[in-house]
C-alpha cells in the first residue's frame, strides 16, 4: 500500500511542528497549510488521503473550507476545534466532516483516529456481504448507497460506515465503546457526543422518528441497535 498523504490545515505553528514530526515518524507524508483560503486550493488540487482541518483559521474558517471542498473532495476530513461546544460539533458533521477531535490534541489519540479512518476508507472491515437488507433498509456497500422503503437516501461516508456497522450487527446492541472502537479506534470517554449526534442525523435521514425510533433503537444505559 502506498504511503498515505495527509494535509494539516492549522495556523498554530507549535502544534504543526509536533504533529508533522510525529506523523512523519509513523510513516505518513504530511504537508501543511496555515490559512483557510489556501486550504481550499490545496485540498482540491492535491486530493490528500486525509485532511486534518482546524475550525478556527485565518481567512475562511474550517466549516467554510469543508463546505466548499466537499463537492470535489471525497477523501477524509478530520476536524479540530479548541471550542467545547456541541453547536460546533454538529456544524462540523453537517458540513461533511468525517470525524471530530477536540484540542488540545494528543498525538497518540490523533494517530489512532487517523488509522481508524483510513482503515474504514480502505474497506478494512468484515467483507462477508456487500448488501444488507432489513424491513425498511437496503444498504449496498459496493456502491455506498442506502435506500429506505425503495427511496434513495444521501448519506456521508461517516454516516454510511455507522449504518453498515449497525447492519452487520442487526438485532444486537452496540455500546458507544463498540462503535468508537470499530469506527474511530478509541474507547468512548463519556463526554464525546459524536456518535450520538451521528445517530441523530442518521435517524432524520432515514425517516426514523427520534422521539420513538423503530429502525435504530436506543437501549437505555447500553447503546443502540438496528432492528432486524
Amino acid at each position: 500500500m502506498s504511503t498515505p498523504n495527509i494535509l494539516l490545515v492549522d495556523d498554530d505553528e507549535s502544534l504543526n511542528r509536533l504533529v508533522v514530526q510525529y506523523l512523519q515518524g509513523q510513516g505518513f507524508n504530511v504537508s501543511v497549510v496555515t490559512d483557510g483560503n489556501s486550504a481550499v486550493d490545496a485540498i482540491t488540487l492535491e486530493q490528500p488521503d486525509l485532511v486534518i482541518l482546524d475550525l478556527m483559521l485565518p481567512g475562511q474558517d474550517g466549516l467554510s473550507v469543508c463546505r466548499e471542498v466537499r463537492p470535489n473532495y471525497h477523501g477524509i476530513i478530520l476536524m479540530l476545534t479548541a471550542l467545547d461546544d456541541d453547536i460546533d460539533e454538529v456544524a462540523g458533521l453537517e458540513t461533511g466532516a468525517d470525524d471530530y477531535l477536540a484540542k488540545p490534541v494528543r498525538p497518540r489519540v490523533l494517530l489512532a483516529r487517523i488509522r481508524a479512518l483510513l482503515r474504514r476508507r480502505e474497506g478494512d472491515v468484515r467483507e462477508a456481504a456487500t448488501n444488507i437488507s432489513t424491513s425498511h433498509l437496503v444498504i449496498d456497500r459496493s456502491s455506498m448507497s442506502v435506500r429506505v422503503d425503495d427511496e434513495k437516501v444521501d448519506v456521508t461516508d461517516a454516516e454510511f460506515a455507522l449504518l453498515w456497522l449497525f447492519a452487520e450487527n442487526k438485532g444486537e446492541i452496540l455500546s458507544r465503546d463498540d462503535i468508537n472502537k470499530n469506527l474511530r479506534g478509541l474507547e468512548h470517554d463519556g463526554t464525546d457526543r459524536t456518535i450520538d449526534l451521528r445517530v441523530s442525523r442518521l435517524r432524520k435521514k432515514i425517516g426514523d422518528d427520534p422521539k420513538d425510533p423503530v429502525i435504530i433503537k436506543s437501549v437505555r444505559g447500553k447503546g443502540y441497535l438496528l432492528t432486524p
